[in-house]
C-alpha cells in the first residue's frame, strides 16, 4: 500500500462499508502516512488496482491539496474521475465498478466533490498477466 496507509482500515473501508469513512485529516495528520501530491498524479483502488483517479487536472497540485485539507480527505473533481472504473450511486457513495467503496460525492459550489478516503486508493497499478 501506498504512503504507509493502513491496510487493515484500507480492508475495512473499501470493503466491508458502505457509509462510514477514515477520521477526517487521516491523509494529513496520521504519524504514519506520508502523503505527498505530485502532478497529474494517479491513484489507484486498494483492492484491485485499478486507476480510479488522476490529479489535479485543471487545477495546480497548491489548489488541489489546500481543497482536501480544507474538506478533510482528498477531493477530486469531475475531470480527475476515471469514468471507465468509477460509479456514483443515488445516495452519493462513489465505488469502482468490482464495488470498492471510495467515498462520497458532496458536491458544492464548483460542482461535483468526490470526497475519497486515502486508504481506498492507496493501491498500486493491477498487475495484467
Amino acid at each position: 500500500m501506498k504512503w504507509g496507509v493502513n491496510a487493515k482500515k484500507a480492508d475495512e473501508i473499501c470493503c466491508f462499508n458502505r457509509h462510514y469513512a477514515e477520521h477526517s485529516g487521516y491523509a494529513f495528520h496520521s504519524a504514519n502516512t506520508s502523503w505527498v501530491v505530485g502532478e497529474n498524479e494517479p491513484y489507484y483502488d486498494s483492492v484491485f488496482g485499478k486507476l480510479v483517479f488522476t490529479a489535479p487536472i485543471d487545477r495546480s497540485s497548491l489548489d488541489f491539496l489546500a481543497e482536501s485539507k480544507a474538506h478533510g480527505w482528498p477531493s477530486f473533481r469531475d475531470a480527475e474521475v476515471n469514468w471507465d472504473v468509477v460509479r456514483v450511486l443515488p445516495n452519493g457513495e462513489t465505488i469502482t465498478v468490482d464495488g470498492v467503496h471510495l467515498g462520497h460525492n458532496l458536491p458544492d459550489k464548483k460542482g461535483n466533490r468526490y470526497c475519497i478516503n486515502l486508504v481506498c486508493i492507496a493501491g498500486n497499478p493491477e498487475q495484467l498477466l
